[in-house]
C-alpha cells in the first residue's frame, strides 16, 4: 500500500488524482492533501478520502478548514504555511509525492521531496523550468525517481526504455506535440482581439486558466521544452514541437536507427496520472479508450512562431541558461495574470515576457536562493511595466 501526499489537491490534476486513486483502493493510502486556499474543496476531500493531515498554505483558510471538519466530525488535523508543506513532501512515511502545485509556489516543496529521495509524481513544471538544473542535481544525491505526469513528457517517459540513462543511449530526438489550442491557424492579426473567454476554451484538453492561456500562446509548449531538457538530459535542438490538433499522439521518440516510438491515447490526463501512479505496473485509469477505427487522420505542422513567438522566447531562455529560464517563467505568469484581468492582450502577453527577459539579465542558477532572487525580480519587473500600461 503506498502512502501517498499530494500536494496541489484541489486543481484539476489533484481531482484526477484523486479520481485514479479510488479506482485502486487497495494500492493506495492518500496520507496528505495539500492546497493553497480551497477550503471547502479540501473539506470535500477529507470527508471521502479521511487524511491524516491537510495543509493549506493559507492561514486563514486553514482555520475555515479546521471549522468544518470539526463540524463534520473528521480527525484530519490541519496545519497551515509554506513550511508545513516542505515537512510533508519529505516525511519519511510518505512513498510517492504528487507534485501538482501550480507555479513557481511549488519549487520548495518539490525540491524537498526530491531532496528527501520521494518517487515524485511531477506535474509542477516550473520546478524543473526554474530549477532544472538544482532539481536534477538533487535526484542524482538522494536517488529520487522522477516520473512525469505532464502527458506529453510522461508520453517520452513510456517511450524510453526501463532504466534509461540520462541522455537516454540511442535517442537522436524527443518530438513533443502540441494541439495548437483554441487558436490554431489564426494570423497574427487575428490574435489582436481574441479575448480571456476564447482563450480558455481549449479544443481538446479541461484544464485550469494558467495552463489554458499557456496552451493558447504555446508557451506551455515552451516551458515543456525547457522541461524535457532537464527531465531527459537532451539540448533543445534535439526537441522538436509539432503541432498536432488532434491531441491523440501525446509525444514521440526517435531513435538513430530511424525508428520513431509514439504513446497514443485519448484526450485525458487520467491516463499519465494512472501511469505514474501504478509504475512500474500498469492501473485502471477510468479513461475513455482510444478508437482506432474512427481515427480518420492524424495531422502535423510546423508551430508559427511569428503569431505565437512565446515558443521562440522560452527556447533562447533554454538556450541563455542560468536563471533565463526562471525569469521568462516569473513574467509570463504575471501577463497572464494580467490578460486574464483584462491589463493586456493577448499578443502582450509575449510582448511583456519579452521586455522582462530583456531587462532583468540571467545570472547563475547556483542554488535556490538565486533562482527565487531572479523570480522576485523578474516578478517586480513585469508588475512594474504592467502598471505602466493603459487599456482602452
Amino acid at each position: 500500500m503506498k502512502q501517498i501526499a499530494l500536494l496541489g489537491a484541489t486543481g484539476s490534476i489533484g481531482r484526477s488524482t484523486l479520481d485514479v486513486m479510488a479506482r485502486s483502493p487497495q494500492r493506495f493510502t492518500l496520507a496528505v492533501v495539500a492546497a493553497r486556499q480551497d477550503d471547502v474543496g479540501m473539506a470535500e476531500i477529507c470527508k471521502r478520502f479521511a487524511p491524516a493531515r491537510a495543509i493549506l498554505v493559507d492561514p486563514e483558510a486553514a482555520a475555515r478548514l479546521r471549522a468544518r471538519l470539526r463540524d463534520l466530525d473528521i480527525e484530519t488535523e490541519v496545519l497551515s504555511g509554506k513550511e508545513a508543506l516542505c515537512q510533508a513532501a519529505a516525511d519519511a512515511e510518505i512513498d510517492v509525492v504528487v507534485a501538482a502545485i501550480v507555479g513557481a509556489a511549488g519549487l520548495a516543496s518539490t525540491m524537498a521531496a526530491v531532496e528527501a529521495g520521494k518517487q515524485v509524481l511531477l506535474a509542477n513544471k516550473e520546478a524543473l523550468v526554474c530549477a532544472g538544473e538544482l532539481l536534477m542535481a538533487a535526484a542524482s544525491r538522494s536517488g529520487a525517481t522522477l516520473v512525469p505526469l505532464d502527458s506529453e513528457h510522461n508520453a517520452i517517459f513510456q517511450c524510453l526504455p526501463q532504466g534509461h540513462a540520462r541522455p537516454p543511449v540511442g535517442v537522436s530526438r524527443l518530438w513533443l506535440t502540441a494541439s495548437g489550442g483554441p487558436f490554431r491557424g489564426y494570423s497574427r492579426d487575428a490574435l489582436q482581439a481574441v479575448t480571456p473567454e476564447q482563450a480558455l476554451k481549449h479544443p481538446n484538453w479541461q484544464m485550469g486558466p494558467k495552463i489554458s492561456i499557456d496552451s493558447a500562446t504555446l508557451m506551455n509548449k515552451g516551458l515543456e521544452v525547457i522541461e524535457a531538457h532537464h527531465l531527459f538530459g537532451l539540448p533543445g535542438s534535439a526537441i522538436r514541437v509539432l503541432v498536432h490538433p488532434q491531441s491523440t499522439v501525446h509525444s514521440l521518440v526517435e531513435y538513430i536507427d530511424g525508428s520513431f516510438l509514439a504513446q497514443l491515447g485519448s484526450a485525458d490526463m487520467r491516463i499519465p496520472i494512472a501511469h505514474a501512479l501504478g509504475w512500474p505496473e500498469r492501473i485502471e485509469s477510468g479513461a475513455t479508450s482510444l478508437d482506432l477505427l474512427k481515427l480518420a487522420r492524424l495531422d502535423f505542422d510546423e508551430p508559427d512562431l511569428d503569431a505565437f513567438p512565446c515558443l521562440r522566447l522560452a527556447f533562447a531562455a533554454l538556450d541563455a541558461g542560468g536563471t533565463a529560464p526562471a525569469i521568462l517563467n516569473a513574467a509570463n505568469e504575471v501577463a497572464v495574470d494580467g490578460f486574464l484581468n483584462g491589463q493586456l492582450g493577448f499578443l502582450e502577453i509575449a510582448e511583456l515576457v519579452n521586455e522582462v527577459l530583456n531587462r532583468v539579465g540571467p545570472s547563475s542558477a547556483h542554488n535556490i536562493d538565486a533562482v527565487l532572487d531572479a523570480d522576485r525580480a523578474a516578478r517586480d519587473t513585469a508588475e512594474a511595466i504592467l502598471k505602466g500600461v493603459t487599456r482602452g
